[in-house]
Formats: C-alpha cells, sequence, structure tokens
C-alpha cells in the first residue's frame, strides 16, 4: 500500500484543456440557440414563447421531453442504486410503459382537445379558481425546492472531476440557461435539449463500452455481479413495507409516472406544443423509449462500479466522499487517460441539469401568466408587456434557485427534506386531476377538501419517516461491500456500518416503502373529495354534471353537453347542425352564408 486516498483522488483529478475545451463549447452551443430564437427568429407572441406556435415536432419533442426528464440526480443517483442494492429498480420500466398507456387513453386528450397553455387552467375550466390557484401554488413549491438540488447535484460532480468550487461553476451554467430560457422560449428549450440529450446519451454510452472493455469484458461485469447478488429476479413479495418489490415498482412506479408525465405543467407544456393529437400520443411513446433506455444505461454503469470497485469499496476508503460520486469516480477512473472523454461526460451530466431548470423556467412563467395573474387581475396585457412579465419570470426564478443552492450546500438535510416534499404534493395533485377527468359527481368544493387532505396525510408521513431515517430508526440493508482487495491506505474507521434497530420502535406505517408514496397521497385526495362532494349532494348542494370534453373521452356519451349561451344564435339559425359556420364557404348556400355573417 505505496499511496494514499488523498493521494490517489488528486491523481484522477484529470481535467485537461481539452475537456474544459468541450465543457465550454457545450455551454456556448447552447447560448447560440438561444440568441437563434430570441433575437433572429423572434418569439412575437405568447403562444409562440411557450407552446412553440402550437406548431412543434415530435421527435424534437420527445427528445426535449427525456432530456428534461432526466436530471442529474437521475444519471448519478440510479447507478448508486444499482451499486448498493442491486437490480430490483429496473422493473420500474414496466411502470413507465403502463403509463404510457393510461396517459394517451384517458388524460392527454383532455389536455390537448382543449388547447390549453396551463394544465391548471383545465382545474378552473373543471372545478373553479380555488382549484386552479392550489394547483399551481403546489408545482411552485416543488419547483422551487427541486431546482436547486438538480444545480446542486452536478456540480458536486464536477468538483470531484476537476476540484474545482462550485461556487464558480453554478454561476456560469445558470447564467447560460438564464439567458437563452428568457431570450428564446420554449423553441430553444426543445432544441437545446436536442442537443444535451445527444450530450447525454454519447457521455454514458461511452463509459458503458470503455468501462466494460476496462474491466474485462460483458462476462466479468455479470459475473461478479451475480456472485454478489446483485443481478436479481423480480421480487413477488406483497409486503408494503419491502424497499424494492416488482408490485411497488410497477404499480407505485405507474402511478409516480403519471404525476410526472400526465398533469406535471412542465411535461404537458410540451405535449400542448404539437399540433395534433395524434402526435402528441406517439410523442409519449417515444418519450417512454427513450427513458427506458437511458435508464438501462444508467443501471448497467452500476454493474459497471461494481465490477471495477468489487473488492475496494470506495465509499468505506473515501476515494468517493458521497454516493452520487460514485460514477464520477468511475468515469476518470475509466476515461482520464483520453483527453475531452472527461469532458464530454461532465457536459452529459450538466446537460441534464440544464434541461430540466430550462424547461422548468419555461414552464413557471405559463403559470404565473394564466394561473396567478390572468384569473385574478382583469387588465389585458399587451403583447410587450407579455413578453416582459414572461422574460421576467425566467430571471427572477432562476436568480433564486441560484442563490438557493448555496443554502443547499449548508443544510445537507435539506437534501432529504426537498425530496419528501416532492412525493408530499405529488398525489394530491394527479388525486384533484383525476377527480376532474374520471369523477364526475366530485363538485368543486369536494376536490378542494380532497387535495387539502392528501397534502396533510402525506406531510405527516413523509416528513415522520424522514425523520426516523435520519435519526437512524430505519434503514435498508445494503449489498455486500469490502475492502479486502485495496492496493492504497485509508482511514479504516470511517467504514459504512448499517444500523439495525427494532421493528416496533417506529410505527409501521411510516416504514412503508416510498414507492408507494403517490398513490397512498391520490387515494387519500380521491377518497375524501368523493366523500366530501356526497355529503354536499345530501345536504341539497346543486350539482351541475361537468362538460363532457372535460372528462375522459370513455366517459363523454354518458353526458350531454348543454348548449352554452353564445351559441343560441347559431342554433336558431341552424338547429343542432351550428357546426355549419365554421365550414368552408364554398359548401354554404348564399342564405347560410349571409346568416353566418350576421351571427358572426
Amino acid at each position: 500500500m505505496g499511496e494514499n486516498v488523498n493521494e490517489i483522488v488528486h491523481e484522477m483529478q484529470r481535467f485537461s484543456w481539452v475537456d474544459y475545451v468541450v465543457f465550454v463549447f457545450m455551454l456556448a452551443v447552447s447560448a447560440v440557440v438561444g440568441v437563434y430564437w430570441g433575437f433572429m427568429k423572434k418569439q412575437t407572441t405568447q403562444s409562440d414563447y411557450l407552446l412553440g406556435g402550437r406548431n412543434m415536432k415530435v421527435v424534437p419533442v420527445a427528445m426535449s421531453l427525456v432530456a428534461s426528464f432526466v436530471s442529474g440526480i437521475t444519471l448519478l443517483g440510479s447507478p448508486t442504486e444499482v451499486y448498493m442494492y442491486g437490480t430490483q429498480y429496473a422493473f420500474i420500466i414496466g411502470g413507465i410503459f403502463l403509463m404510457s398507456f393510461v396517459m394517451t387513453q384517458i388524460y392527454l386528450p383532455v389536455f390537448h382537445e382543449l388547447k390549453i397553455t396551463s394544465n391548471y387552467e383545465y382545474l378552473s375550466l373543471r372545478f373553479d379558481n380555488r382549484l386552479r390557484l392550489f394547483g399551481s401554488i403546489l408545482f411552485t413549491i416543488t419547483l422551487i425546492g427541486w431546482l436547486p438540488i438538480v444545480i446542486y447535484v452536478p456540480a458536486l460532480a464536477f468538483n470531484q472531476v476537476t476540484g474545482i468550487d462550485i461556487h464558480v461553476i453554478t454561476p456560469v451554467v445558470c447564467l447560460v440557461c438564464i439567458f437563452y430560457t428568457s431570450a428564446g422560449g420554449l423553441q430553444a428549450v426543445v432544441w437545446t435539449d436536442v442537443i444535451q440529450i445527444t450530450a447525454m446519451f454519447g457521455a454514458m454510452a461511452l463509459v458503458a463500452v470503455k468501462g466494460t472493455l476496462d474491466v474485462g469484458g460483458f462476462d466479468v461485469v455479470w459475473q461478479r455481479n451475480f456472485d454478489s447478488d446483485r443481478i436479481e429476479a423480480p421480487n413477488w413479495d406483497p409486503n408494503p413495507l419491502a424497499r424494492h418489490t416488482f408490485w411497488n415498482l410497477v404499480v407505485g412506479g405507474l402511478v409516480y409516472w403519471l404525476q410526472a408525465n400526465s398533469v406535471n405543467q412542465t411535461m404537458v407544456q410540451r405535449y400542448l406544443a404539437l399540433p395534433t393529437l395524434r402526435g402528441a400520443k406517439w410523442a409519449v411513446f417515444l418519450f417512454c423509449i427513450g427513458i427506458s433506455v437511458l435508464y438501462c444505461f444508467c443501471l448497467y454503469c452500476g454493474l459497471l462500479i461494481y465490477a471495477r470497485f468489487h473488492d475496494c469499496d470506495p465509499l468505506q476508503t473515501k476515494l468517493a466522499k458521497a454516493k452520487d460520486q460514485l460514477l464520477p469516480l468511475l468515469v476518470m477512473d475509466v476515461l482520464g487517460d483520453i483527453p475531452g472523454l472527461p469532458g464530454v461526460f461532465v457536459a452529459g451530466i450538466f446537460s441534464a441539469a440544464l434541461s430540466s431548470l430550462s424547461t422548468s423556467l419555461n414552464s413557471m412563467s405559463a403559470v404565473v401568466l394564466e394561473d396567478y395573474y390572468k384569473p385574478f387581475f382583469k387588465k389585458n396585457l399587451s403583447e410587450r408587456q407579455t413578453n416582459w412579465l414572461l422574460r421576467s419570470v425566467v430571471v427572477l426564478l432562476g436568480a433564486l434557485c441560484l442563490g438557493l443552492v448555496f443554502v443547499v450546500e449548508k443544510m445537507g438535510t435539506i437534501l432529504q427534506l426537498t425530496m419528501t416534499l416532492e412525493a408530499m404534493t405529488m398525489g394530491p395533485q394527479l388525486g384533484v386531476f383525476t377527480m376532474g377527468i374520471l369523477m364526475p359527481w366530485v363538485d368543486a368544493t369536494g376536490a378542494l377538501v380532497g387535495g387539502i387532505s392528501g397534502l396533510a396525510a402525506m406531510s405527516w408521513w413523509c416528513l415522520s419517516a424522514q425523520m426516523a431515517i435520519a435519526r437512524g430508526q430505519i434503514s435498508h440493508p445494503h449489498k455486500t461491500l469490502t475492502t479486502s482487495g485495496c492496493q492504497y491506505s485509508y482511514n479504516a474507521t470511517e467504514a459504512i456500518t448499517s444500523i439495525h434497530v427494532q421493528v416496533d420502535e417506529v410505527n409501521p406505517i411510516l416504514r412503508v416503502s416510498y414507492m408507494w408514496y403517490t398513490l397512498a397521497g391520490a387515494l387519500v385526495t380521491l377518497c375524501v373529495g368523493a366523500a366530501v362532494s356526497r355529503i354536499n349532494r345530501v345536504r341539497g348542494k346543486a350539482h351541475v354534471p361537468p362538460a363532457p370534453r372535460l372528462l375522459a373521452p370513455q366517459l363523454r356519451r354518458f353526458y350531454k353537453e348543454p348548449p352554452h349561451p353564445s351559441d343560441e344564435p347559431y342554433i336558431r339559425a341552424y338547429g343542432n347542425n351550428k357546426e355549419a359556420c365554421d365550414l368552408n364557404s364554398t359548401s354554404l348556400n348564399l342564405k347560410m352564408i349571409d346568416e353566418c355573417d350576421e351571427i358572426s
């Protein structure tokens, strides 16, 4: 044992000038895209800025969806999951494809046919502005809590491979992102995402191929992981306390992905930017394929990390100071000798962060305009004022998230609390939208009480569970890790230890797998909402059935839409064939054309 761990860490920080050039080139390309769409192809209207004029193409939008959904947390956290706990998590891909079927049949047709900008606008059409405000506030809180983590995690990876302080890199990267998002709108977001997802796939493919060759081939990778029980068959245990099983990954994963993809403004906004429902459905299908392939790359890199460090765990030796630095450690070990390749990887990790940040900033500008301003202020904004408002939201929210990065750095426990915050709000949001689309008998008061009840229940549950984990009352045993083959010296007293406590020391409900959180929050919201609506009906409160277009396509034939007051002149002129006025004039006789002109 000649070298010590600190010397090896220093040797691995071999970020050459070529790597810096690659990294800076990625930022420059993103900025150029913003300049193109912001100044050369000006976004003149609100629809252009927020929805690309509703004329986007399917493949770029699908690639953008994958890029924005996969943050640095996913790229760095998924390999760690396999390294620590095995491959059981891979079965969540089944939940992803189930989600695509449910979403395209139930949720997407409703939003797309309404031609809305913010999906929270649906809540005011189906219920009232109270629900619209409730949903948009939940979205805002979750976003402000989540984005600093998205920025902070890749900064840690950059620090691992370069040694450069995160205080230097995060402002530069965030300012570039704020610039191209505020300048170019959704078009800039989508096309930078296309470039960035290419960088992500390229980075993960490079690591997978070169790492496999260095270890000795795929057979060696498979055998070492198989011998350590990391290659796992489906766990059919129905026990809800088990951390990962086939059931909670597929069923719980289905519900989690439904919320994340079907009713989340950051995702729905891109589907609404496509001109046809058919195109939007194709985008969902391509998104599922893309996200599944990327997950497979991430999970395989977890197997690769173990195959490389199977006899010398870098977490116990502190070669990696945090679990999220395992993949960057593998990258520098595998690619560090080849100038430029570490730069490609770091560019890929930051691309994931940039795409998530830019998409969220653009979506938040839509929510502020559509859900915070329009329902509560009567003054109509000019196009110029609208553009200033949208861009101001991007700049201010971006600056706020950048500032919160430094708060996250100082308060390590906020990482867990922020991820818990996401779990607290996801279930109630999905529940409220589901009541609107699938439960016509639920009224606005029932939906609001249900949403608040779901939020309160999940807040208690999630926060209590996180506190129990922080106190060491709940732990999950990881796979075998050893340092028996280490060829360098390290401080053996800092080895990882698992804390085991008696089951009866903590409330059993707190030990339920986190994969059930979104489903639990949605069920509480649905049950309370249905019960309150039923009580209101018993008390004699009138309930007007919703318009069929606000319900899932499968329910519409059971409900006949009452005529809208503005339609009455058409109905008097043409009976039930009021759509005749919307036909091409060549299909109307002269009398009908005159009547149409009078009506319009």
